[in-house]
């Protein structure tokens, strides 16, 4: 059985500084708990999605820099694919489906050029 009582707490701070177009020129973000201290950490995208209990649905926050590179992009999108694709995996122990995400998280990857293209 699932113990659902809360012991502790963890927030995580996300600040975004627009410029007067309102265009965002930095986006920082700091976590108590990250073990290389609380100070925040710059970064040029974030892509934050909740589910919410009450609609069933997923809510989405995506920003990222003006001065964010196309290349940039495509590495950020990779990687987070990737990630995603684990953690479904784990979460639905969907494996079939979960390999089938990697195959077109390859595809992207060699189409970016993020990874090379195999002869398979």
């Amino acid at each position: 059985m699932l113990d659902n009582k809360v012991v502790k707490k963890s927030d995580i701070k996300v600040s975004i500084g627009l410029n007067k177009d309102k265009v965002p020129v930095d986006i920082d973000w700091q976590n108590e708990d990250n073990p290389n201290g609380p100070e925040a950490e710059r970064c040029k995208a974030v892509l934050l999605s909740f589910f919410d209990r009450k609609t069933l649905s997923t809510l989405k926050v995506d920003l990222w820099t003006a001065d964010m590179q196309v290349h940039e992009m495509d590495q950020f999108f990779y990687e987070t694919l990737s990630f995603m694709a684990g953690t479904y995996e784990r979460a639905t122990q969907n494996k079939k489906l979960a390999s089938e995400m990697r195959q077109f998280i390859k595809y992207f990857g060699e189409q970016t050029k993020i990874i090379e293209k195999s002869d398979q």
